[in-house]
């Protein structure tokens, strides 16, 4: 997400347009956070028995999200803009929308978990002038209901996201690199794959709370020096530049009326991997096959075991397929879509 908001946000300044922030997310672990001592019925400081003060959450995980929110009039109102854009709007309520609305501005939202959750965007769809979702899926459930939606692919950030110059770092320099969130689909993937004797980067959230006696224990941010637990959009980069191959599997969990087989885009995973020029095994996907099928697919974990060694043991194969998938992707930048929205604005 906020890698997300980074390359948006860097894209709006790019092209001169005036824009402010509104850190959601440092608001929301603050006040979930902050605490204060327990008191009795008359305020006085509860202790233990060893005479320390007994702490406690100063707010409950509701109370924490309602304050962070808080700010955000005052911060409109300072500003004045002419449009909010909200990533994602997890944590938006109907009635702060519709104050938005009230006072003329624009609202346009950036939906980031389509298809898996259009179920619950499409609850907050209705309140927006703009809604741009990461997959067309689900885009006539939208406009069905007279909601505007548009589709808006992921992008990557060229400053971040470009082939490595020079030779590879030793360390970094695996033989395959995942990098993303440790869904069970994916642990159960990557286990039933054939792995043995190959070198093996696994990162992202959640991983390094696999049990020891997992199979891929010895694999999860292995020797790299990077935090296996969380692995900034700059370092996934420059792990994908010294790999030798890339994979991307798509998570099965969703909503169970939108569960994720129905998805068409790319994940944004793939496009910055192609932007790297790092080759890398597809999950099958419409628009994958069409923009990038000079990768190989797979469709079971014994056949990606088996692809990924024939393309580790096919060097120049290897290296023009991801050159080929970087030219594929070169226009899919977070500047691109900034000025797709400029142009959608003067429609909706």
């Amino acid at each position: 997400m906020h890698d997300v908001f980074t390359g948006w946000l860097e894209a709006f300044k790019e092209l001169g347009i005036d824009v402010a922030t509104f850190n959601t997310n440092d608001r929301l672990i603050f006040y979930s956070k902050v605490l204060m001592p327990e008191t009795d019925e008359h305020g006085e400081d509860l202790k233990d028995s060893e005479g320390r003060l007994i702490i406690k959450q100063a707010m409950s995980q509701e109370q924490a999200l309602v304050t962070s929110m808080q700010g955000l009039t005052d911060a409109l109102y300072t500003f004045g803009p002419q449009v909010v854009m909200f990533i994602s709007a997890f944590f938006m309520t109907e009635r702060l929308f519709r104050l938005i609305r009230a006072h003329g501005h624009k609202i346009v939202i950036l939906h980031t978990e389509s298809p898996y959750q259009d179920d619950e965007q499409l609850i907050r769809g209705q309140l927006a002038d703009l809604n741009m979702l990461n997959d067309p899926a689900n885009l006539d459930m939208f406009r069905a209901q007279g909601i505007p939606a548009v589709y808006m692919p992921h992008a990557y950030r060229p400053a971040v996201h470009h082939p490595r110059t020079g030779a590879r770092d030793t360390e970094l320099a695996a033989e395959l690199a995942f990098i993303g969130t440790a869904f069970e689909s994916r642990i159960k993937f990557f286990e039933a794959m054939d792995l043995d004797g190959l070198d093996v980067l696994i990162a992202g959230n959640d991983w390094g709370k696999l049990p020891a006696t997992s199979p891929l224990a010895k694999f999860i941010g292995t020797g790299v020096g990077i935090e296996a637990d969380c692995v900034d959009n700059a370092d996934a980069a420059e792990l994908y530049r010294h790999a030798r191959m890339g994979l991307n599997f798509y998570r099965r969990e969703g909503e169970e009326t939108h569960a994720a087989d129905v998805a068409q885009a790319m994940g944004p995973r793939e496009v910055e991997m192609a932007a790297c020029g790092l080759p890398f095994l597809r999950d099958p996907r419409a628009e994958g096959d069409q923009l990038l099928s000079m990768l190989p697919t797979f469709g079971s974990p014994g056949e990606a075991g088996e692809k990924l060694r024939w393309w580790l043991a096919h060097g120049p194969e290897r290296e023009r397929a991801g050159e080929l998938a970087r030219k594929a992707v070169a226009g899919r930048t977070f500047t691109a879509n900034v000025q797709t929205l400029l142009e959608l604005l003067e429609r909706y």
